[in-house]
This record gives structure tokens, C-alpha cells and sequence, in this order.
């Protein structure tokens, strides 16, 4: 019988492929040879330090221990304000958009107290030098301010010519720098500037003003304190006007509910914004005009309330914790107790109470906080 035998063809390995493989298991005992050397070396050491030690019985552990804090100490001090550095700059190219005010202001944590420290250059007076064909209204724009304040600061009047390399004191607010007097108190330089008792806080709250006592408040004859929003006695109306109600008052609007969404009060431009001592918006409009109610609710307050400066209000409860106030209006054209409907006029813009200018002072409140009305209206 014949047997038939199969013949499989197996492929050769390639030489280079041989030699590939030869020179990683050379590597491999190499590598696994040298780190048993270093390996064994490291443990003879540690052995060799661990006796050393236990013969000594912590003898060293103190200036081990002391070592050890400086060098964390030194790390945190190279590395720590690249780190805070790197936070600071993304939180405030957040709140400016991108633009960082480090840039210009420097480093700093960045907290509500930094942020007004460079909102208000740390509360420095600073000086400006006019130059050729610059007016007032030049100066105040570039530096956030009202005209009336710097008129006030450098005791001149409108019509006073500005030539140039004349000096001028900025303050890093609007309202008024004053030289306490012997005896005086927050209180009665309050009241002296325009702001009642309960406005005092605005001094207690303006972060660069000192005092010889924190909780009392006292303090030291001579030294200046800012005043916020304050005016000096010969701006203000000594006595009080009268409440105006227009001749044709708003209807009632019967049966409302409100929104919970509150549309703006006014027609013009924001003349000042919501600041820690400001806690509301002005909207300002030299022609005046109507002053809108922003959402539904019940007036629980018109015409002149007191002498707190806000001249003509109105205050309307929405009925869901939030109470809406409108100030300086001209005419009152509703009455307490009424009900107003979203957008209903309630009066006219004006400049009563303790208003330099024809304008709307428009305030949001929750449970007695004041919320900044840019992030409610629509």
C-alpha cells in the first residue's frame, strides 16, 4: 500500500526579527540586574539611617522636624502667590469679561473687600491736572463721578474756568469729604450732609473710613471721613415740599396679581448703578417722564413719607415678598391702597427730596434687603 504523507510549509523567521527579539531580552535582564543593584544599595542605606537613628533615640527628630518646616515653608512661598495669582486673574476676567482689572490695580485675593478696593482706589484721594480744553463734565465721566462732587471737593462752581495744569482732588465716591470736628458723631455729620439716622450706616459702611472704636463708632477730632451720596447744607432744600398729586389719578386696577417679572420703570440712561452704599439704580431723563409700576401690586405708600431724602415715592407690595420703591417723582398719580396693574403709571419723573438732577431712584426689596434691580428687571 502506498501512504500519502502532507508536507506543511512552515515560514522562516526573519533574521531581524531574531535580533529584535535577543536585544529586548537583553534589556529586560539588564534593567531587572541594575535596579536590584540600586535597589539593594537604597535598602543598605535606609538600614544604616534607621540604626543611626535608633542608637540616637531621637536625638535628630527635632532638627529633622525643623528642617522639614522651613522647606514646606520656603515651597509655599516660591509657589503659593503663582497659585493665587493664576485663581485671581480667572475669577476677575470673569466679572469684567475677560478684561482683567489685576492689570491694572495689581494682585490681590480676590474678595468682595478686594473688589472694592479697586473699584474705589482704596478709597485715595487722588489729584488731576487739567489740561488744555478739558471741561467738568470730561473729568467726572473719566472718573465715574457726579459733577456736583467735584465741584464740591475743590469748593468751585460751574462757572468757574478750568485752565490748564490747574489741580483738582478726585474722591473715589460720589458725596462729600469732611474734617470731623471736636465732639462730632456719625450721627450728626449724617445729618449735617443730608442723610438721616438710619442713612448713618452709609459711613459706617464705606470701607475706608476709621474709627477710634469699631463697635461705638467714635471719632478723633480732625480726621476726615467720607460721606457717601452726603451734600453740603447750602445744596439742600431747607424746607419740605409739599406732596403733588396730578389732577387725574391712575385707575384702580381692581383684582391683580403679580408677575413675578418686573419690567423697567423708566425711559432714560443709568446715571448710577447699585453700589454697596447705593443699594438701588437711578435712571435719569431731563425731559422727565412717566414712572411705570414694575410688576402688579397694592400701593402701601405715596406722596412726601418723611424727610429721608426721597422727596415724591411710592412703594407698591407685589404681594410675594418683594416690595418695589420709586423716589424724587415730581407728581404722585396714585393713592394708598390702590391697585396697580404691571406698566400702570404711578407718577412722574422729577428731583424732590435730596436729587441733584432730574431723575427716577428705583429699589427692589426682599425682607428688608435691598437687591441690585439689574439682575430682576426685563
Amino acid at each position: 500500500m502506498f501512504s500519502l504523507k502532507v508536507l506543511r510549509f512552515q515560514p522562516r523567521t526573519p533574521q531581524w526579527l531574531k535580533d529584535f527579539s535577543e536585544f529586548g531580552r537583553f534589556l529586560s535582564g539588564y534593567i531587572r540586574r541594575r535596579g536590584y543593584h540600586w535597589f539593594g544599595r537604597f535598602e543598605n542605606l535606609k538600614d544604616s539611617l534607621v540604626d543611626i537613628l535608633y542608637r540616637k533615640r531621637g536625638r535628630y527628630v527635632r532638627p529633622f522636624l525643623h528642617l522639614g518646616t522651613i522647606g514646606l515653608i520656603f515651597l509655599v512661598i516660591l509657589v503659593g502667590p503663582v497659585i493665587f495669582s493664576l485663581e485671581e486673574d480667572e475669577q476677575t476676567a470673569e466679572q469684567s469679561g475677560g478684561v482683567l482689572a489685576s492689570a491694572a490695580y495689581g494682585s490681590s485675593f480676590y474678595t468682595q473687600q478686594a473688589e472694592a478696593v479697586r473699584q474705589f482706589r482704596g478709597g485715595e484721594i487722588i489729584t488731576h491736572s487739567v489740561t488744555d480744553g478739558e471741561t467738568l463734565s470730561d473729568i467726572a465721566e473719566r472718573y465715574g463721578l457726579e459733577v456736583t462732587t467735584i465741584l464740591w471737593e475743590n469748593d468751585i462752581t460751574e462757572s468757574t474756568t478750568l485752565r490748564p495744569g490747574m489741580e483738582l482732588g478726585i474722591l473715589p465716591v460720589d458725596g462729600v469729604r469732611h474734617q470731623v470736628a471736636r465732639g462730632e458723631t456719625i450721627y450728626t455729620v449724617a445729618r449735617r450732609y443730608g442723610l438721616d439716622e438710619s442713612q448713618a450706616q452709609l459711613i459706617v459702611d464705606y470701607p475706608f473710613n476709621e474709627f477710634l472704636n469699631d463697635e461705638t463708632f467714635e471719632l478723633a477730632a480732625g480726621q476726615y471721613l467720607m460721606v457717601p451720596d452726603g451734600q453740603p447744607p447750602q445744596q439742600r432744600a431747607v424746607a419740605q415740599q409739599p406732596v403733588r398729586r396730578a389732577a387725574i389719578l391712575t385707575p384702580d386696577a381692581g383684582s391683580v396679581t403679580a408677575t413675578g417679572s418686573f419690567v423697567w420703570p423708566a425711559a432714560g440712561q443709568i446715571s448710577q448703578g447699585y453700589r454697596f452704599y447705593h443699594r438701588a439704580i437711578d435712571i435719569s431723563n431731563l425731559a422727565g417722564g412717566p414712572i411705570l409700576a414694575a410688576d402688579g401690586g397694592v400701593v402701601i405708600g405715596s406722596g412726601w413719607l418723611d424727610s429721608s431724602g426721597y422727596g415724591n415715592r411710592v412703594l407698591i407690595d407685589h404681594g410675594n415678598g418683594y416690595i418695589t420703591l420709586y423716589a424724587h417723582l415730581s407728581t404722585v398719580q396714585v393713592v394708598d391702597g390702590q391697585r396697580v396693574n404691571r406698566g400702570d403709571v404711578v407718577g412722574q419723573m422729577g428731583t424732590t427730596g435730596r436729587s441733584t438732577g432730574v431723575h427716577l431712584h428705583f429699589e427692589i426689596r426682599q425682607g428688608g434687603v435691598l437687591h441690585n434691580p439689574l439682575d430682576f428687571l426685563n
